[in-house]
């Protein structure tokens, strides 16, 4: 599946400008160094002027209280913080993937798959959707890159809640990139202590991340096989070229 085949370059790729030196400099701009204020308001930017609550419930993993401080603490408007924010990621591509001379393709088969993807039950991929998108390919493609993995990550917390987990427990499985499970736990804001895993919940997030495949794979429909090998191709080699040591 094509979903499966991209998954780590969408996790990876799609996320790593929220770490990057260009998300550094806007949380200056914010007025709020570091990285919770600037990702909550930034990425949360696109639901509006809303109650903590509400960006709460979009996010999903992060503990809420941790969401509320965040998202209160930098008092740029959402939308201004949301349109700084897509800038940031389209930045970062720009520098990152400079080199790669293919970005036009890739962003127009991303493109594709962004826009025939349903959006029902994903309020964070159909905001960050309608955000405008650069002329340029290499902004374009780490931006649409962004909407991919919000759209994989709304449906894998669908999956999630799906299979009887809570977000805590998936992410104490899961861990993320940089992080194993009770650091992750605690970067989303998480309390201690944690409860321990056991064999039923390794297998529900087993059984959720294979749903999530199920739900995302045919998102990829919209393109011929031979479009979705290329695809896969095109993101394996902006991976590496953005993200080698």
């Amino acid at each position: 599946m094509t979903s499966a085949a991209v998954k780590q370059q969408v996790l990876e790729l799609g996320g790593a400008f929220m770490v990057s030196r260009e998300a550094r400099d806007f949380a200056q701009v914010t007025g709020v160094p570091g990285f919770h204020g600037t990702y909550m308001r930034g990425r949360g930017g696109v639901l509006g002027e809303v109650d903590a609550e509400v960006v709460s419930a979009a996010f999903g993993f992060f503990e809420p209280k941790c969401v509320r401080a965040a998202w209160e603490s930098v008092s740029m408007p959402a939308a201004e913080a949301a349109t700084g924010y897509a800038e940031v990621c389209r930045d970062f591509g720009r520098r990152k993937l400079a080199g790669f001379d293919r970005a036009d393709r890739l962003a127009e088969l991303l493109k594709r798959v962004v826009d025939a993807a349903p959006s029902a039950g994903l309020p964070l991929f159909a905001g960050w959707r309608a955000m405008p998108l650069p002329d340029d390919g290499p902004g374009a493609a780490l931006q649409l890159t962004h909407v991919l993995r919000e759209l994989r990550g709304g449906l894998h917390l669908l999956a999630v809640l799906a299979t009887g987990l809570t977000p805590l427990q998936a992410i104490l499985v899961a861990g993320s990139p940089i992080f194993d499970g009770p650091n992750h736990a605690r970067h989303l804001g998480w309390p201690e202590p944690f409860e321990p895993l056991t064999d039923d919940i390794t297998a529900r997030w087993n059984a959720a991340e294979k749903l999530t495949e199920e739900l995302t794979a045919p998102c990829f429909e919209v393109l011929d096989e031979t479009e979705r090998e290329e695809l896969s191709e095109l993101m394996r080699e902006a991976h590496r070229v953005a993200l080698a040591r």
